[in-house]
């Protein structure tokens, strides 16, 4: 038994923070359910019971993707997250869509999260239909939001209905295609609609809009274009077909309008999501990539025969246990069946698959391509995860986590909050790959590790809200790192004589400067066994647990290439130990003499400007030490592309704000190491021997 993939549309709904996404999704919720439900008949059964608590809570999707139905196809609407916390998060759950709709509030217009968000899924190529929502609101104005699209987003929206009405007086809408006006009653259900004739004042409006609507969409057929230009008249199912090639290649971006929340327009955007976005077979297959990481030339074609390849994007715990969201790219899956995590190395049982319905789970058999489903009770899986078949394994994407490369301390306001924090703790790290926790083994003190200031802000806000749990934040501490610059030669014995059987080992050996990003290598180059080859592996566990420790200000040492070149043994008193503490010794006695110097994370910075700003945006990331890399004008404004140490770019979001009136956006991300200058250095090294003299 197979599904039709053709029937399925996986999309996301982006939108600005209050744009009315959770409103708009809830709506397409409800119709989709009630229409699920007519359809099988079920005596009326009450469809709004299981939203009623949830708009008491002011929450609508509890799950990260739900499937609902509408004209005989499955609808997957996967929960994007609506604040850009520059992280993996958002570009995870585009890798997993085929489309999206971008909604935008009628009287805030483009705002800047939604610019972000817009960038994000150019970058991904995600194809997107455009919903202006709101236009109940007092000062909505449809045309200055598509005039915005335009302008800010630099992207062409093609405009398939116009409002009638704006504001209070805002009754419906005019369908481009059929000339056909729908307009609602006040009774707030979406159901009691009436398609009359257009309105008398809007006759010329709709004939020109139509009209530019036709010439832009028969771009997509050369054919089509000739028979429009001998002034034949195109069918609206010529015109559909144009519409949709048009909005997968990403040519245009169908835009309607409505308000969500008095149930007016809503079904359009759900026909269009239907007629233009794509279906997981349109959509450029995912590349494979074998187990060391090198891309395969393969890719998991869209076909339940082919082998399995799915996608953990998503980890949420819920009453039922941890639930996996994983979209299948190939192949199946089946309740049963064992399956490999690419990423781990070992095999995971599939226990039970549910899909979540608008108002229900379910629990299912099997998947299939194309499908966006939830595993109960995996055990080692995390975000971004390969699940695919044992016997031909592959891996979607290479996990690319970056190292965190900045820390806060936390602790519970509360007394005894500690068991509460950890719990939790362990929970989000799961959820989210970049995000680290350690306890510092001296002060005992809980360390949040993230990707930079925004990204810890969330957790601490996620510990508070979701967990309910107040912490104490201590200030933001930047990972350095500490290396060597000049090549040595050095010698250490270890000798201890005290009754009975002593401990002896000597070792030459020769500390060299490593690649950057090369980290701590070892290698032996001892002949006529001087020392014997048992105890090399002693000798470089001795500088592997060193360098955990630099001798400047207690940073690990990266980039250092030890060498043992010779040495003495004794054949009673020698041992792996003896080794050992001799390596460890002369870590201590030769790292200070091979210039020692300290690294800081250098980050990539990228910042998006209005025009007007760009002179103090630039003159700012100059005194934090920036190196400006390239400018990049667009339609909208200038992206700045620069590198600067992190230890500068606290509290960067705020003062970016205030220089371009809110209308600054940036992202970082880790770059590379790089020596600190000495003034630097010196402040640095300083507080880090206070910090130890404290502890």
């Amino acid at each position: 038994m197979k599904k039709d993939i053709s029937r399925y549309r996986n999309i996301g709904i982006f939108a600005h923070v209050d744009a009315g996404k959770t409103t708009t999704t809830e709506r397409i919720l409800k119709l989709t359910g009630k229409i699920h439900k007519i359809g099988e008949v079920h005596e009326g059964a009450a469809t709004t019971d299981f939203m009623e608590q949830e708009q008491e809570r002011g929450i609508t999707i509890q799950s990260a993707a739900t499937s609902c139905f509408w004209q005989d196809h499955q609808l997957n609407i996967i929960d994007t997250p609506g604040h850009v916390d520059f992280t993996i998060e958002v570009y995870r759950s585009l890798k997993v869509l085929d489309g999206g709709v971008g909604v935008f509030c009628g009287s805030g217009g483009v705002e800047p999260q939604s610019e972000t968000n817009w960038r994000y899924a150019n970058d991904s190529k995600v194809s997107r239909i455009i919903y202006v929502n709101k236009l109940d609101r007092i000062g909505a104005d449809f045309f200055r939001v598509v005039k915005q699209v335009e302008d800010v987003l630099a992207a062409k929206p093609l405009v398939m209905v116009l409002p009638i009405g704006q504001e209070s007086e805002f009754v419906g809408v005019v369908d481009l295609l059929t000339r056909k006006a729908w307009i609602w009653d006040d009774s707030g259900d979406p159901m009691n609609y009436e398609i009359k004739d257009v309105p008398a004042d809007m006759v010329d409006d709709v004939e020109s809009y139509r009209e530019q609507l036709v010439e832009t969409a028969v771009e997509q057929d050369d054919e089509l274009m000739e028979k429009y230009l001998e002034g034949e008249e195109i069918s609206i199912e010529e015109l559909k077909t144009c519409i949709r090639k048009g909005t997968v290649d990403l040519a245009f971006f169908p835009t309607y309008c409505g308000s969500s929340f008095k149930n007016k327009g809503v079904q359009l955007v759900l026909d269009a999501v239907v007629d233009y976005l794509p279906n997981p077979m349109e959509v450029k297959p995912q590349p494979e990539i074998d187990l060391e990481g090198n891309e395969t030339g393969r890719v998991a074609i869209v076909d339940p025969e082919k082998p399995l390849r799915s996608l953990a994007f998503k980890i949420m715990d819920d009453r039922f246990g941890a639930l996996t969201f994983t979209r299948i790219y190939s192949g199946t899956i089946s309740k049963g069946d064992t399956v490999l995590n690419t990423a781990t190395g070992k095999t995971e049982r599939i226990g039970r698959l549910v899909e979540m319905h608008a108002d229900s789970r379910e629990e299912i058999e099997w998947a299939q391509a194309g499908d966006i489903v939830a595993v109960v009770g995996l055990k080692n899986v995390q975000t971004g995860h390969t699940l695919c078949d044992p016997k031909d394994p592959a891996t979607l994407e290479p996990m690319v986590f970056p190292e965190p490369v900045i820390s806060v301390a936390v602790a519970p306001k509360k007394k005894g909050g500690n068991e509460k924090m950890g719990m939790a703790l362990s929970k989000m790290v799961q959820e989210d790959p970049s995000f680290q926790v350690e306890t510092d083994e001296e002060s005992g003190e809980t360390i949040l590790k993230g990707m930079g200031e925004l990204h810890l802000d969330i957790k601490v806000d996620i510990l508070r809200r979701t967990y309910g749990v107040e912490v104490e934040v201590g200030k933001p501490q930047v990972a350095y790192r500490e290396s060597i610059t000049k090549e040595l030669a050095d010698s250490y014995t270890h000798k201890k004589q005290s009754g009975g059987s002593g401990q002896y080992g000597k070792i030459d050996y020769i500390l060299e400067p490593g690649e950057p990003g090369s980290g701590f290598q070892f290698e032996s180059k001892v002949t006529g066994g001087n020392v014997p080859r048992e105890y090399w592996p002693a000798v470089q566990k001795g500088f592997a647990f060193s360098v955990e420790k630099g001798p400047l200000a207690g940073y690990p040492v990266v980039d250092l290439k030890v060498t043992l070149t010779d040495g003495g043994y004794h054949p009673v008193d020698s041992s792996a130990i003896a080794f050992e503490i001799a390596a460890r010794a002369a870590y201590r006695q030769s790292l200070p003499k091979a210039g020692l110097q300290l690294l800081e994370p250098i980050m990539d910075v990228d910042v998006f400007t209005p025009d007007d700003y760009m002179g103090d945006v630039i003159g700012d990331l100059n005194r934090r030490r920036g190196l400006i890399k390239s400018q990049e004008a667009s339609a909208t404004g200038v992206r700045i592309k620069a590198e600067a140490p992190l230890s500068e770019m606290f509290g960067y979001i705020g003062d970016l704000r205030t220089m371009t009136s809110g209308r600054g956006q940036f992202s970082m991300l880790f770059s590379h190491y790089s020596a600190c200058p000495a003034n630097v250095a010196e402040v640095v090294i300083k507080e880090a021997k206070e910090r130890q003299a404290a502890s």
